[in-house]
């Protein structure tokens, strides 16, 4: 792959470096020049660009990060298509994510060009959380490369997803008089919460005196083994356990069980037990697992949830990064009840302000073509009012009193976007900078010029940007392929803010990091009309 500037006569075949603004449109990074790009780029005196030119065996970004990407278990991981030689990779359930850092490291280090990067391992993740993300380097990679890269991935597993399976779950709480029966009541509570991913419940709560006799008899009596499904034992000890012979360790032996390991190299943790009777594993809580903060017990929970089995090995092996403080990912503690999906806020945003330069100079302007007897920019106003998401901002710009008169009456916000001719990114910018707007968990985009759009689409979205709980990326698809509206979440408003240019939320989406869910809405999500055949051929009339 040769690197650098070309001169047109030299540039047919060549895959641009860099975006070039035209006036009748844009000649985008990675894109294979055609005689009719350097005929375009003649016209407007443009006489050489920067660009590469590939070797033979060479693999274009996308192709190469696509496959790479399908070398990858699929097992409960969900795909993105590849895009600037990215594919990210998702969960697709609730579970434990798996990392051997071996395998990820060997595959960074055939090509600076190829990278994989990924969670920290044993990391327990929702369906929807993003765990990886190939991304090639340049525009283009070396094919023998790229080889190499599959058959690491293909022979080996660089990292999987567990999912988390349900146990019926036996909480025995001891008690002494200093012990205070509300901080038992949210031991129980805050368990409850912590069992919740796995799908796991909370069967019986056994509350004894702190006594190894009776801590004995109340496993003996439990017999877990004949529980019709998976189980697990969880003692919360009044008292912290203070030696391998202590009231939980001493009771687990008695019981015919065995112990694995007392103590663990994670702070806050570090008087953690573990043991178990038969198969069932019995697990002695640290006093900092009463707090919703993560602590060492988290940890062991999580695997065991995964289905592993842990020993002494294992749990003394987890001192690196086992010093822990509040995990930055959680933005609220677990004690705070989740919000209810109904009471997440998403406003909607109309983009309404661009220039139509596909529609001819002087052309009509596309958003005031008819649909039914009603403008386009109207009838988007009225499907966006209709649905659940409220309020309704509508961002005009070119041809700005023309768009405003059609939208009059109607029980919306415009707001003018001066820099419209800048692009998209300064009527985002206005858009999330509206004060009805800015506090919402949620904003729905929507490009005004979507025809195929209705009420029913956009409360899908609402719908599933609910059901998830907030702070994820609701993105419309078709068969597959993205496109448009999308719901963005509140964390990601900063980011938008930043955005400059002609560009829009992709950029945000595809590196931001943010789990992103897809709701098919059919051909409406990529049907948007930039020309006049493009209004006619959807039904439209066109006007002024």
């Amino acid at each position: 792959m040769k690197y650098g500037t070309f001169e047109l006569a030299e540039a047919e075949g060549t895959v641009l470096a860099h975006s070039i603004r035209l006036p009748g449109g844009r000649l985008s990074k990675g894109e294979i020049l055609s005689q009719a790009d350097i005929a375009r780029l003649a016209e407007e005196g443009i006489g050489s660009v920067v660009a590469v030119r590939l070797d033979p065996g060479d693999l274009l970004e996308d192709v190469a990060a696509q496959a790479i990407a399908a070398a990858i278990s699929p097992d409960n991981l969900r795909f993105s298509e590849a895009t600037t030689g990215r594919v990210n990779v998702y969960a697709k359930v609730d579970g434990l994510f798996i990392a051997d850092r071996a395998v990820v490291d060997a595959l960074n280090r055939i090509d600076p060009a190829i990278t994989l990067a990924c969670l920290a391992d044993h990391v327990a993740v929702r369906a929807g959380d993003m765990v990886a993300t190939v991304k090639i380097i340049p525009l283009a990679v070396g094919g023998g490369k790229v080889a190499q890269a599959v058959a690491l991935l293909t022979e080996s597993v660089a990292f999987e997803v567990k999912a988390f399976s349900p146990r019926a779950v036996t909480l025995v709480a001891t008690e002494l008089p200093s012990l205070k029966a509300s901080v038992m009541d949210r031991t129980a509570r805050l368990l409850e919460q912590r069992l919740a991913p796995s799908g796991s419940r909370l069967i019986k709560e056994i509350r004894i005196p702190h006594s190894s006799d009776r801590l004995t008899e109340v496993l003996q009596a439990l017999e877990p083994h004949k529980i019709n499904e998976p189980a697990m034992i969880i003692v919360f000890g009044a008292s912290a356990v203070a030696d391998p012979d202590d009231v939980i360790p001493a009771a687990i032996r008695r019981a015919g069980g065995e112990v694995e390991q007392v103590g663990m190299p994670v702070d806050p943790g570090n008087l953690l037990v573990l043991g178990r009777i038969g198969d069932v594993p019995v697990l002695g809580a640290p006093g900092c697992a009463r707090s919703p903060k993560e602590n060492g017990f988290d940890w062991v929970l999580n695997r065991l949830m995964a289905g592993e089995t842990l020993t002494s090995f294992d749990i003394t092996g987890m001192g690196v990064g086992g010093l822990l403080m509040e995990i930055p990912t959680r933005p609220r503690p677990r004690d705070n009840p989740p919000e209810k999906p109904s009471a997440l806020s998403i406003g909607a945003l109309m983009l309404a302000a661009g220039q139509a330069r596909r529609m001819g100079k002087d052309g009509p302007h596309k958003l005031l073509a008819e649909f039914g007897g009603v403008p386009l920019a109207r009838r988007s106003a009225e499907i966006l009012l209709a649905s659940q998401a409220a309020p309704v901002v509508a961002i005009t710009g070119h041809r700005r009193e023309e768009i405003e008169a059609v939208l009059s009456g109607l029980a919306l916000r415009t707001r003018f976007n001066p820099d419209y001719a800048l692009g998209m990114a300064s009527s985002l910018v206005a858009g999330f900078s509206a004060p009805e707007l800015a506090e919402k968990d949620g904003i729905l985009v929507m490009l005004a010029d979507m025809p195929g759009v209705t009420t029913e689409h956009v409360d899908m979205l609402v719908s599933a940007f609910r059901a998830a709980g907030g702070g994820v990326v609701v993105r419309s698809v078709s068969d597959g392929k993205r496109g448009n509206p999308i719901i963005l979440p509140r964390i990601a408003y900063d980011a938008v803010l930043r955005l400059e240019g002609d560009v829009g939320a992709r950029a945000i989406i595809e590196t931001a990091g943010l789990a992103v869910i897809d709701v098919d809405i059919g051909p409406a999500a990529h049907l948007d009309v930039d020309t006049p055949e493009a209004v006619t051929a959807a039904g439209g009339i066109l006007k002024g």
